[in-house]
């Protein structure tokens, strides 16, 4: 049986963590739902999503090493590439209010524009209940949820740990590469990575 732990929000934000812990979340396990307000303030739950590969991406717009994907159109070209293949994709912010990187409903809408970012839903969670249910590290983080609910990806967006955006074109996407060999049927291949960027600006306590 799944545990589920409600967090309560009205208005801000609602956030539901169906496991108890990071601990849990790893390859081959069933991701844990939750739910969170989007740039709408409409309520998205992972479990909406069941049937479809869903790829989650934590965020932080004032960390340069999300600036690199974003400033050199690899991060939407990763969501695009998503996207047409079928999958949903959620960008998460897990940063508290006052913390760098922080962004109420306004600016969630402000940052898909500015960002030019194809993500399906902008979520926010400024209690950081999802991030760290799913051990969140870093900004950007990536994890892949299979059409079944199963993670079978987490880690770095590629294996170029750096804030250089030349450093791009030689990098290998892993998010890009797991996508296409979902599609062809095949397993994925490099499973899981150590994410690299800036720390996730939680809420202290």
């Amino acid at each position: 049986m799944t545990m589920r732990y409600w967090i309560g929000g009205a208005a801000l934000c609602v956030a539901a963590l169906a496991v108890p812990g990071a601990a849990q979340q790893r390859i081959g396990a069933e991701a844990g739902d939750f739910r969170l307000n989007d740039q709408n303030g409409k309520v998205v739950r992972l479990s909406d999503f069941r049937g479809k590969t869903v790829v989650l991406e934590w965020t932080n717009a004032g960390c340069p090493f999300v600036r690199k994907h974003y400033d050199s159109g690899n991060m939407q070209k990763t969501q695009g590439a998503a996207l047409a293949q079928g999958a949903v994709w959620l960008t998460i912010n897990s940063g508290a209010p006052g913390k760098q990187g922080y962004v109420d409903y306004a600016g969630a809408k402000a940052s898909l524009v500015s960002e030019r970012s194809k993500a399906s839903h902008y979520l926010l969670d400024a209690k950081g209940v999802v991030g760290r249910g799913y051990g969140a590290k870093t900004t950007p983080q990536m994890v892949i949820v299979d059409p079944k609910g199963v993670i079978v990806y987490q880690g770095g967006i590629d294996d170029k740990a750096t804030a250089k955006i030349e450093d791009i074109a030689g990098a290998r996407n892993h998010v890009l590469a797991a996508l296409g060999e979902m599609k062809a049927g095949k397993p994925v291949s490099v499973k899981e990575t150590r994410s690299y960027g800036c720390s996730v600006k939680y809420a202290e306590g």
